[in-house]
């Protein structure tokens, strides 16, 4: 469950309330998730006290992974939509962008202006889909090349064994 402050919500005819307007609400714009486009029509509930109101969410790590995926189907990502998928990854701007081989500073160019080429909007999403999924098999390969490229080497060996050719150590 996740406990945050209230900032806005939203009645049923889309305009703003105060958290302390006595009108029914029907939608929480969730905004901590770093997403502007975000509402709650159910899953929350309200809390008010002397310090304000406050939000509690039900399985929010259901709801963040929800999300996720809706980001991962979408035809393109923007930046913050890129943001939020790297951060729900645990993933540094410096991790992402080696796993994409491409330089940190690229990564927050495409966080902060909102696109970046076709294949790495692609990938990320794939990237995305396998962290969800528990299966690694892809962010294992990107990190096999990854060491590769550390240790290139311009002459391969290769020898043969009793059960054939194989890479000579």
């Amino acid at each position: 469950m996740l406990l945050v402050q209230s900032k806005k919500m939203t009645t049923a005819s889309g305009s703003q309330s105060s958290p302390f307007s006595k009108r029914v609400i029907s939608m929480y714009h969730y905004t901590e998730s770093g997403l502007r486009n975000i509402y709650l029509s159910n899953g929350y509930k309200t809390f008010r006290d002397d310090d304000g109101t406050a939000v509690s969410i039900a399985h929010a790590d259901d709801l963040h992974r929800v999300i996720g995926r809706s980001l991962a189907s979408k035809p393109h990502l923007t930046g913050t939509e890129l943001r939020y998928l790297r951060k729900e990854m645990g993933l540094s701007q410096k991790r992402l962008a080696d796993l994409l081989g491409t330089s940190e500073q690229t990564v927050s160019l495409w966080e902060r202006r909102g696109r970046m080429p076709k294949g790495y909007d692609r990938l990320v999403k794939l990237l995305y889909v396998e962290y969800l999924d528990g299966n690694v098999k892809v962010q294992a390969w990107i990190e096999r090349l990854i060491e590769l490229d550390l240790h290139h080497q311009d002459r391969v060996v290769f020898q043969t064994t009793k059960s054939g050719w194989k890479l000579a150590a």
